[in-house]
């Protein structure tokens, strides 16, 4: 996506809390200066993507092996890839599922703004993934991967997740 697809994208989001609404004036702010934000090497600044994994057993979270945080798995976009292919293959390396977009279209769902690992900041672009079974993460991914009813996952979240399952959880 160019910069200016990324800014129209996140412009149009309505913010679920006050943390996804900084989060969103401050990705608009950030993404008129870059010009590869894809790219973690250009910039400290730069655009990364997650997936939220929902499936009838709730959602899954992984424990962040630097963290020590149940987040939601995603992570640096690679070159030539789109914001949400990134966040698929993401949560297929770090969960081992078998994961798809609802109906087969990319949902865009969440922004959220946080520091990242070596003084980076990530705009991270958040979108719905589908799953079923059990999670099998590969050798060189967290072991602790599973699945969380919708309390005990917001319960655990930090506050750039938990605004977002709240947004998400069945009624």
């Amino acid at each position: 996506m160019t910069p200016d697809e990324l800014r129209a994208l996140v412009a149009a989001r309505s913010p679920v809390d006050a943390r996804e609404a900084e989060s969103v004036a401050r990705f608009l702010v950030e993404i008129g200066r870059l010009d590869r934000p894809c790219d973690e090497d250009a910039d400290p600044v730069h655009v990364t993507a997650s997936a939220i994994v929902v499936g009838p057993r709730g959602t899954v979270l992984h424990l962040h092996k630097r963290l020590g945080l149940w987040l939601q798995p995603g992570g640096h976009i690679d070159s030539g890839e789109e914001p949400w292919e990134g966040a698929l293959r993401e949560a297929a390396e770090e969960t081992g599922l078998a994961v798809a977009h609802p109906a087969d279209e990319p949902r865009f769902v969440h922004v959220d703004v946080h520091p990242g690992p070596k003084g980076h900041t990530h705009l991270d672009l958040r979108y719905l993934i589908e799953a079923d079974g059990d999670p099998a993460p590969g050798e060189d991914e967290s072991p602790d991967v599973r699945w969380f009813g919708w309390d005990e996952a917001i319960a655990l979240a930090d506050p750039g997740l938990s605004g977002a399952l709240r947004a998400l959880r069945p009624t």
